[in-house]
């Protein structure tokens, strides 16, 4: 027969116990998760803006430097789709080409 007069753990204090001896890995505080959120929200929006920069100056910009950028482009993709990356960066460049220029 189980020995029933053997008291229960508090819960509390095994709770107390177990985060004195390390507990869960806390994550970051809440305001530094939005102020990490706020930082990728602008870094996003600064290389969109440099992004449609360069594509509005492509036409002009020099051979070598358009096959360099292409290139690093390519290699901000995952490896296992640098071939579809590729063409839909080649499929974009050729749709866009000349747009964005006033008439000369």
């Amino acid at each position: 027969m189980p020995d029933r007069t053997r008291k229960r753990p508090n819960k509390a204090n095994a709770l107390a116990r177990w985060d004195n001896e390390g507990g869960a890995a806390k994550g970051a505080p809440q305001k530094a998760r939005d102020d990490m959120t706020s930082f990728a929200k602008e870094e996003e929006h600064i290389l969109r803006c440099l992004g449609a920069a360069v594509i509005m100056q492509w036409d002009d910009l020099p051979t070598a430097i358009q096959r360099e950028l292409f290139e690093h482009a390519i290699s901000m993709g995952k490896l296992q789709h640098t071939a579809e990356l590729k063409g839909q960066i080649a499929r974009f460049l050729h749709k866009h080409q000349g747009r964005d220029r006033e008439p000369g």
